[in-house]
């Protein structure tokens, strides 16, 4: 089926390998890759290669494999990290491209809601951008877990 055309896509791009990433896992549906703007060390983005905007866009069948993989990731996150749980959000707000968000929590307030947040007239700004020391770390660290979970 061909997807509509759309405005140039950062996360295109990087499942072209147009731009350069800190990747863990890649086939022929999804690319797996460490945010630049880590909440947390760790934080992988899984993008569909196809573009689909939003997540109720992608295909089930490409739905259903892109929850096994957050699955899998999580699972070896969650060891890697020694955290209790690893948080799974898909937001679109920030690129109009499938994106699934898997996050080592190890705090209440690392992916949450303004509505569970007192004081209402916070401000938000983009986390620090990691190093690419620290990226390539993580990045390293993840791709040995995983090779040895199925």
């Amino acid at each position: 089926m061909n997807e509509p055309a759309h405005a140039p896509c950062i996360f295109c791009a990087i499942a072209s390998k147009k731009i350069p990433a800190h990747i863990i896992h890649e086939d022929d549906d999804f690319v797996a890759f460490l945010d630049i703007h880590p909440i947390r060390p760790g934080h992988v983005l899984i993008v569909s290669r196809d573009h689909h905007a939003y997540f109720d866009d992608l295909p089930p069948e490409l739905a259903a494999r892109l929850m096994q993989m957050a699955q899998r990731f999580s699972k070896t996150m969650k060891q890697l990290h020694g955290v209790e749980r690893v948080g799974l959000a898909f937001t679109g707000t920030d690129v109009a491209h499938v994106h699934a968000h898997l996050i080592p929590l190890h705090s209440n307030t690392d992916l949450t809601s303004t509505a569970y947040i007192e004081q209402k007239d916070l401000s938000f700004a983009l986390a620090p951008r990691a190093s690419d020391e620290e990226l390539a770390e993580q990045s390293k660290l993840l791709q040995q877990a995983l090779l040895t979970r199925p």
